[in-house]
């Protein structure tokens, strides 16, 4: 249900408040504190890299308040896909829906790979004469077990994702408490001479780094925005499930950083042959409660790290089923299992592309994986996103607008310095890799890709252009689904 006329037996919304806000923090949180706090450590060189998480959580803030505007106006499957559709469709037709499926069709599963990534990595602190070959098979086995959880129906995911939030929680709290009882404020904070000279080109390269590897970290606060057509009452619960999930995963993101700083001498993250540099919490645990309690916490951080990728490929793969069934993408992603009511095309292929980046990644550096993947996102979904609240506050001003951006424009002006600021560093963080030059070659080859479908289906510029406003004259979203 997408505000257009939903398909027979199509989605139900069954999804509430505590689901959805847990939903987001558990695919906020997962693996990646866990996997990024060296990385930070290494962009900043010392333990000011609490600024990269501020960073961070200030633009998932900014960029979060773009999504709670659009996804309470228009509460369909996709996400962006709606919004842009909605936005760009009166000059240049389907382009830009079109671009933002077909770059989300690489960037969500290998977002979810770096999540694959980090499992295999700290059960090496379990399993530390686990070989590489069947590190790689135990990866390809956990994305196989989340797909065939996936094959269900949301009744159940809601149930399980209530469990794993439960989880996350724990083994995030457990880390934070254990890293008070030994907390020491001299490692937290002894900073390294010129640690704070805003005049360096090393501290804003650095800077800029961290707010890549801050706003990975945040990723995920949108979880429930991909999936509108399954919120209760999506004008209240998708705004309120995305702010909720930022400031929470704030608060903890800032108690784990500094308490594994205040534990762990920030050096030893980043030696290679540490412990530290590739299972922080694992190694806090360690140094705190003993070895035991090290090797239980491990087994909750894995855990959190599956839920992350469950609940990033359950969201994922709800993104080309509207635009399938809106003719704006191949048409076989829009068949739902005749069952359980899920996009069944969709998660088998993000299911396949998240087990290809999972073994690029095992192979390559998780920091610069972490730099591409961020660099394919900011132009079609970042960027064009923030530019659609403004565009649909003109075009469609009389659109049904639940919750609207407190402060318009300025969170919108941050995000968008915010981002910029991301790409414009790319290169330069990542040098040799050219992660700029990857971004605009994937988007050049969409739109070649695009002029190729739009001339099949003979669309524009093609053919003319379908101006589609079905948001304002949608029916108000109940918190339960309408009877027959």
């Amino acid at each position: 249900m997408s505000g257009s006329p939903p398909p027979e037996g199509g989605f139900v919304r069954r999804v509430g408040l505590f689901q959805a806000t847990a939903i987001n923090m558990s695919q906020m949180c997962g693996i990646g504190p866990f996997v990024t706090i060296p990385l930070m450590v290494a962009a900043f060189g010392g333990p000011q890299a609490v600024i990269g998480f501020l960073a961070g959580a200030l633009l998932a803030l900014a960029d979060g308040l773009v999504w709670a505007e659009l996804g309470a106006a228009m509460p369909g499957s996709g996400g962006s896909y709606v919004y842009l559709r909605q936005a760009f469709q009166y000059r240049t037709g389907r382009l830009m829906p079109f671009l933002f499926v077909w770059t989300a069709m690489l960037f969500i599963p290998l977002i979810m790979s770096t999540g694959v990534v980090g499992f295999v990595q700290y059960l090496g602190y379990l399993a530390p004469d686990m070989g590489r070959t069947t590190g790689d098979l135990v990866g390809l086995g956990m994305i196989l077990v989340v797909i065939i959880l996936l094959w269900r129906g949301i009744e159940h995911i809601a149930r399980i994702t209530a469990v794993m939030w439960a989880v996350m929680i724990t083994s995030v709290l457990l880390v934070i408490v254990a890293a008070a009882t030994d907390f020491s404020a001299d490692l937290a904070f002894t900073y390294p001479a010129h640690a704070f000279d805003l005049t360096s080109n090393h501290f804003w390269l650095g800077f800029a780094a961290g707010l890549t590897i801050g706003i990975y970290d945040y990723l995920g606060y949108n979880t429930t925005a991909y999936m509108g057509a399954e919120i209760k009452d999506p004008g209240r619960t998708l705004p309120r499930s995305i702010i909720f999930s930022i400031v929470g995963i704030m608060a903890i993101y800032l108690l784990l950083q500094i308490g594994t700083l205040g534990v762990i001498d920030w050096h030893r993250m980043t030696d290679p042959n540490d412990i530290a540099s590739t299972s922080v919490a694992s190694a806090v645990l360690e140094k705190t409660w003993g070895k035991g309690a090290a090797d239980t916490v491990t087994v909750l951080i894995l855990i959190t790290a599956f839920a992350s990728v469950f609940t990033g490929l359950l969201g994922g793969s709800r993104v080309p089923y509207d635009a399938a069934r809106e003719r704006v993408f191949f048409r076989p992603y829009a068949k739902l299992h005749p069952r359980h009511r899920f996009p069944m095309l969709g998660l088998a292929t993000m299911g396949m592309v998240t087990a290809i980046g999972f073994l690029i990644g095992r192979h390559t550096d998780l920091a610069t994986l972490i730099q591409l993947l961020t660099t394919v996102m900011v132009l079609v979904q970042a960027l064009a996103q923030i530019a659609a609240v403004t565009v649909l506050r003109r075009r469609q001003p009389n659109l049904r607008r639940p919750y609207k951006m407190w402060l318009y424009p300025l969170p919108s002006l941050v995000a968008l310095v915010g981002w910029l600021v991301i790409y414009g560093y790319a290169d330069k963080n990542s040098p040799g890799r050219h992660p700029i030059e990857w971004s605009l070659a994937w988007l050049a080859l969409g739109i070649v890709a695009y002029l190729l479908w739009a001339r099949f289906e003979k669309v524009w510029p093609f053919g003319p252009k379908e101006i589609t406003e079905e948001y304002l004259t949608a029916p108000v979203q109940d918190a339960e689904p309408a009877q027959a």
